[in-house]
């Protein structure tokens, strides 16, 4: 079997394992700040502050916005090419809402590491 890796075709395989892996790293993010929830008695901004001040859970926020951008930008063309036939439309849509998804990434980045 020949790769051609000069190809601008989509894989696939790779689009599903992205997006399982991704939902993996998401679902585990979200049952993190969960059970943060579930075991902290009161949640005060100091709180919050203190668990956002940990180095490895802004790490991992910061790998879990990353999969949100990689889920999204996945999803959405599959959806947008299942669903939306014209061309400039789908271009459009596209454009969009991949700024949105980058403006919420670049939002929680902003938030995570900005200056206090």
């Amino acid at each position: 079997m020949v790769l051609n890796q000069a190809t601008l075709k989509r894989d696939g395989v790779k689009d599903y394992v992205s997006l399982r892996a991704t939902a993996i790293v998401l679902t585990t993010y979200a049952l993190f700040i969960l059970g943060f929830f579930l075991t902290t008695p009161e949640v005060t901004y100091e709180v919050w502050s203190g668990l956002f001040s940990n180095l490895l859970v802004k790490a991992y926020t910061f790998f879990a916005l990353v999969c949100i951008a990689v889920h999204v930008k996945i999803g959405l063309w599959q959806v947008l090419t299942d669903y939306v036939k014209c061309a400039r439309v789908r271009a459009v849509l596209q454009f969009v809402l991949y700024t949105l998804a980058f403006g919420y990434v670049a939002v929680g980045l902003f938030v995570l590491w900005g200056v206090k």
